[in-house]
């Protein structure tokens, strides 16, 4: 039977005593025998971290995984406790279980990465909408509602809403509201366009083709953007087709080494 100072002691009417236990675990060396207190020390206080992993059901994560993330935490905390503090082992193991699960849902539950920042926001303005909504009937609380209960800003609560539905990812080939063709979402989804790095190269080359002699830019126009023969080039300027060929390959090559060099001179400077 429990003396009135033990249950003063521990708040919960399921608590066990384990201060003595404690103590002995502190003072045991490491081997079977302290092995074995703290094991019995952690299945004393499982029911208790059983009952904060119920705090969390309903919140996309299974409760028996639940249960295993906090039965983590209580080890860590009986692991750590150190009554020689004065403290009651609870009021210690309470919060180290609790964090430990709310890392769990940081670390793991999010499909993306979400900032803490965000993360604190969301869980604010899902416990006021609840507190509130046991108090208004008929509809959903509104921002600005929320806010004044949370002590938070409108901006603020509308950032932590969505959050609450961007828990999850939806899925690219879910199909999208209103369709009725079997319309998913990677169907409206943009691609790279491959004429971005035409658009990239035709912008290096420009000042290039600009300070070329006025015969070879033409004879460069009049072939790839007249898409004129080398013969007919040679016709029009009174050359020949092999003067010609040798000015386009000579011309394409110091234009392709000007450009590649201002490449590298660009990488370096950044």
């Amino acid at each position: 039977m429990r003396t009135q100072a033990s249950a003063k002691h521990h708040p919960h009417d399921d608590a066990p005593d384990t201060a003595a236990d404690f103590r002995r675990l502190a003072a045991l060396p490491d081997g079977p025998e302290r092995d074995a207190l703290r094991s019995r020390v952690v299945e004393a206080w499982l029911p208790m971290a059983e009952r904060l992993a119920g705090r969390f059901r309903n919140r996309g994560e299974s409760y028996e995984d639940l249960r295993q993330v906090a039965a983590l935490g209580l080890v860590k905390a009986v692991d750590r406790y150190e009554p020689d503090l004065g403290n009651a082992f609870e009021s210690y193991a309470v919060p180290t279980v609790t964090g430990e699960i709310k890392r769990h849902f940081r670390d793991h539950m999010w499909t993306l990465h979400v900032p803490r920042r965000v993360q604190d926001l969301r869980n604010r303005v899902r416990f006021a909408t609840q507190d509130l909504s046991q108090t208004i009937s008929g509809r959903r609380p509104t921002v600005a509602e929320i806010a004044a209960h949370a002590h938070l800003s409108e901006e603020d609560v509308k950032a932590g809403q969505e959050a609450l539905e961007s828990f999850t990812a939806l899925s690219l080939d879910a199909e999208l509201p209103g369709s009725e063709d079997g319309y998913s979402l990677s169907d409206a989804l943009g691609s790279a366009d491959p004429a971005l790095d035409t658009v990239v190269d035709r912008e290096s080359v420009k000042p290039r083709l600009a300070a070329l002699p006025e015969r070879e830019r033409a004879i460069l126009y009049m072939r790839f953007f007249g898409d004129m023969t080398q013969s007919r080039i040679a016709e029009q300027l009174g050359i020949s087709q092999m003067h010609v060929s040798r000015l386009i390959s000579r011309c394409c090559a110091r234009l392709r080494e000007q450009i590649l060099r201002d490449a590298r001179t660009d990488t370096s400077d950044a």
